[in-house]
């Protein structure tokens, strides 16, 4: 697993570099807009691994209020967004300014999306391995299920990615990506018991490696 070939680094960073300019002018709308439902700041940061668990900052639209319980704590996700913020989210429009990333070479087009640095390092040696190419706006994991997997799936999608990683796939990614607003997100059971067979059989392969 691993490695990034100069044809990945080379599409990404020219694709990015297209799409930034492209987005420019929706990103300052959703900015505008964001700025009007939730006020100020209409971005937040976030620390999460990048390639080879190197810690990058994330940036994304906010597309949630502060609005907390009696007793302070945040209430659930679902409670905190409004109608208008829940509408970027599912266009994927919160996630434009990570476009920029991209072109800076910390993040690309396709891959596993940027976790947690704790989450990754709770995966072990699979998080090491689920790392070792760049994180992406957008990942198999995504275009198969995302909110309808949880992290155990999610990390076999990613595995399978990586092993797999070539650009038609990314192409294929980036062409599913941009029906999801459309059709929403449907979970894949056949992408998953695919990932899944192909992790159990690495794993039980004393020393194997993966091609």
């Amino acid at each position: 697993m691993g490695g990034e070939p100069i044809v990945h680094r080379v599409c990404n960073f020219i694709a990015a570099l297209i799409l930034l300019v492209l987005s420019a002018p929706v990103q300052l709308v959703t900015a505008i807009v964001l700025f009007r439902q939730l006020g100020a700041p209409v971005m937040f940061r976030q620390a999460r691994a990048g390639q080879g668990g190197r810690v990058i900052v994330v940036p994304k639209f906010r597309t949630m209020t502060d609005a907390r319980d009696a007793r302070g704590a945040l209430l659930p996700d679902a409670q905190r967004e409004t109608r208008v913020t829940r509408l970027i989210r599912r266009l994927r429009l919160d996630e434009l300014p990570q476009l920029l990333a991209v072109v800076r070479g910390r993040m690309a087009l396709v891959g596993p999306r940027p976790l947690l640095p704790a989450t990754v390092a709770g995966f072990g040696r699979l998080g090491e391995l689920r790392n070792s190419v760049p994180p992406g706006l957008t990942g198999w994991a995504q275009i198969s299920g995302n909110t309808h997997l949880d992290d155990q799936e999610k990390l076999a999608l990613d595995l399978w990615y990586v092993a797999h990683r070539s650009l038609a796939l990314d192409l294929r990614i980036l062409a599913e990506t941009a029906l999801v607003p459309l059709r929403g997100e449907i979970r894949s059971e056949p992408r998953l018991r695919r990932a899944q067979d192909w992790l159990g059989g690495w794993q039980r392969g004393p020393g194997a490696e993966v091609a």
